[in-house]
């Protein structure tokens, strides 16, 4: 089976022309549309739809950094031990423990000011661990960019814990 990138005729790196993803996921569509099969057998109606499913799997991947990320890593031989690996560096660990302290506090002096600069500097952190991952990446040290990606997870969870502290504030 063709990995994602070849599903839809881009170069395998992470550096992604979002546009050219984007035409060439409505073009693998449009081929699979059901339309199209609505006089076909139950057979290909069954095909049609797997690769339309595909496709939609290989689009929601590679539109995503994070998952576009972990998908490189593996496809390349990577495991990111996602469950088993939860060393991080020393100064991403204190930034961690800050981040949840100041988060902490938002929640409880419903700060949304404090939570608007956090979320400002998370925004921030998780662009420029992208911009990382992708100099690793497509430099090919993909051992490198899986510690990487583990701690852009991080940022990610942390991100929709935010989130959710905005909801709660906000009512």
């Amino acid at each position: 089976m063709q990995n994602h990138f070849a599903l839809f005729h881009l170069p395998q790196r992470f550096a992604v022309d979002l546009k050219a993803l984007e035409s060439a996921y409505h073009g693998v569509q449009n081929q699979a549309h059901p339309d199209k099969f609505a006089h076909a057998g139950d057979a290909e109606k069954r095909v049609a739809m797997q690769w339309a499913t595909r496709a939609n799997e290989a689009y929601q991947t590679l539109k995503n950094p994070l998952k576009r990320a972990r998908y490189l890593c593996e496809l390349n031989g990577v495991d990111l031990q996602t469950e088993s690996n939860t060393s991080m560096a020393p100064g991403f660990l204190m930034q961690q423990m800050e981040w949840r302290e100041t988060l902490d506090d938002a929640r409880a002096g419903k700060d949304l000011t404090a939570l608007e600069t956090l979320h400002e500097e998370l925004k921030q952190a998780r662009k420029a661990e992208v911009a990382r991952i992708e100099v690793l990446l497509d430099a090919d040290d993909f051992t490198q960019a899986a510690q990487l990606v583990r701690q852009l997870m991080f940022l990610e969870k942390f991100g929709e814990e935010i989130d959710s502290v905005f909801s709660l504030i906000e009512g």
